[in-house]
């Protein structure tokens, strides 16, 4: 069932911010679903590039393998800022987001992806960001032990941690990962995991390509 298209008027736009990501503030008003316009809004909005969030597994081991690394969104969580997290990277100009996937699995954790499962996408907070994420599980042979990897001219410090795919799930389960990339991937393995081992054991077709 197709929704009627609404309507917006952008009345004034101010940039506030340039850098990694860009700032700005509106002035707008849109259409009211029981009719008629609202009145003029103010609402500021961090304008985020299109990304990609992968989640290496081993549908062999029946291991995935996540990443941590400190992040200054999160600084005052009671855990800390060093967080679990699936791989994760922001869509360059000419870069499809399989392209992507296959680089940053490459840079954060050494691993090169064979198939790839196209999981769907998400808004992060669509509330004030503008950021999209097209999510995948890959499939890897994954180490037997934890790692460090990273771009040195991005300052990345990153950890690899492989565990239990059972693992994962219990510790999404208990609060332990709450990271979106993390998240949005593990609750579609969880689901689909016994599918997609059977399938790609077999040499099945389920994923796509890319690279």
């Amino acid at each position: 069932m197709s929704r009627p298209r609404r309507h917006f008027e952008i009345l004034d736009r101010r940039r506030l911010h340039e850098g990694f990501y860009r700032f700005e503030i509106l002035r707008l008003r849109h259409e009211r679903f029981a009719g008629g316009w609202t009145p003029p809004l103010v609402r500021e909005r961090l304008l985020q590039p299109d990304a990609v969030a992968v989640l290496p597994y081993d549908p062999v081991r029946d291991v995935v393998v996540l990443i941590e690394q400190f992040r200054v969104g999160a600084l005052e969580a009671p855990e800390g800022p060093w967080l679990l997290e699936a791989v994760a990277g922001i869509v360059e100009p000419g870069e499809t987001p399989e392209q992507v996937a296959r680089r940053e699995l490459r840079e954060e954790t050494g691993l090169e992806a064979g198939r790839l499962l196209h999981v769907g996408a998400y808004r992060s907070s669509p509330g004030g960001t503008s950021e999209r994420v097209e999510v995948f599980v890959a499939e890897v042979a994954a180490p037997a032990e934890p790692g460090v990897f990273g771009r040195d001219d991005e300052q990345e410090d990153i950890r690899t941690v492989p565990m239990p795919a059972e693992e994962a799930f219990a510790r999404r389960r208990r609060g332990e990962i709450v990271a979106a990339t993390a998240v949005v991937p593990l609750l579609h393995l969880e689901a689909r995991r016994a599918r997609l081992r059977r399938q790609w054991a077999d040499g099945g077709q389920e994923g796509s390509g890319g690279g």
